[in-house]
């Protein structure tokens, strides 16, 4: 099977929310048919939904050796390894990972959409993309990822020293 690009955002407000991400790159790399590539910087961000710690986010790029329902499957089983718990819409998390891009493919599937349906709306997934693949025109949108920035309010954003 031939390698795909993918992007994927990474978010965390529970416990050592920085360690955890980090080990959680880490173990996305060590996944069989998953090599991460790159990945942004650090952000603390607002959250969505109801009241909750900031949130650290970041968004990495993949090259994967997986479909996309395997790749999100993978994805869930490391929430899970992490201690991810679902307990109510957009609450707090130990561990978030969201299938944002698999190249430029559009998919609409009981468990999986892409691209990511609210992606172009959340600077917290913006800001971390835009930082490492500005140019990536999103499928359905046909914008590049720092076109679509330019129209998101970023005020909740801020990036974290290194």
């Amino acid at each position: 099977m031939k390698l795909t690009k993918c992007a994927i955002a990474l978010g965390s407000n529970l416990g050592d929310s920085l360690a955890t991400l980090k080990s959680a790159i880490a173990t996305l790399n060590n996944t069989p048919k998953i090599a991460v590539k790159s990945h942004s910087s650090w952000y603390q961000t607002a959250p969505v939904g109801p009241p909750q710690p900031d949130y650290i986010n970041a968004c990495a790029i993949l090259e994967v050796a997986l479909e996309p329902e395997q790749l999100l499957a993978n994805l869930l089983e490391i929430e899970i390894k992490f201690n991810r718990i679902r307990r109510e819409k957009w609450g707090p998390r130990t561990l978030d990972l969201d299938l944002l891009l698999y190249d430029n493919l559009i998919l609409e599937t009981p468990t999986l959409t892409l691209p990511h349906p609210r992606m172009t709306e959340r600077a917290f997934v913006l800001v971390p993309l835009a930082e490492i693949a500005p140019d990536w025109v999103h499928p359905v949108t046909k914008s590049a990822i720092v076109q679509l920035l330019q129209t998101a309010d970023c005020s909740g954003v801020q990036k974290l020293p290194v």
